[in-house]
């Protein structure tokens, strides 16, 4: 079965009544936990971001206190696997200043994760990946903003 593309379904959606597509919306929502994480962003947590990012940043700082730091493997796993979540949240909000600040609280709870983290070179290196990419990212914020994230980067680097 192939695909429709972005623009067929949004003639077709278009054609279609409120209740139709409350059904639809509704039954998109039981395939994947993914579209009803976003249908739960996009209803009740995209009006609030400041609120969605605390509680974003509360689930980081919880699943850093759960890495089993028997060896750096698994913190590497645990770690990815943190990442991977916060890109999930930041795609669902698409907002800039939300997927910066996001991944600057990350860097600072890995830079003061115990145990210490230059003994590890895998997790140094996504530590230096992801400071570069928001140096990317900033480039594209209003003059002050860039200013007041810069000031929170320079605390991170090394």
């Amino acid at each position: 079965m192939k695909s429709a593309s972005v623009k067929e379904i949004k003639t077709e959606l278009s054609q279609r009544s409120h209740q139709e597509l409350m059904e639809l919306c509704l039954r998109l929502s039981r395939f994947k936990k993914e579209n009803k994480e976003l249908l739960t962003y996009l209803l009740f947590e995209s009006t609030d971001e400041e609120e969605y990012i605390h509680n974003v940043k509360n689930e980081i700082n919880e699943q850093f206190e759960i890495i089993n730091t028997a060896s750096y493997h698994y913190i590497k796993k645990s770690v990815r696997k943190i990442l991977r979540t916060i890109k999930k949240y930041i795609r669902y909000s698409k907002n800039k200043e939300t997927e910066i600040e996001l991944l600057i609280h990350f860097c600072k709870k890995l830079k003061n994760f115990n145990p210490y983290l230059q003994k590890s070179t895998v997790l140094q290196s996504i530590l230096n990946r992801e400071i570069v990419g928001v140096k990317k990212k900033l480039l594209g914020l209003h003059e002050d903003l860039q200013y007041d994230y810069e000031l929170e980067l320079q605390k991170i680097q090394p």
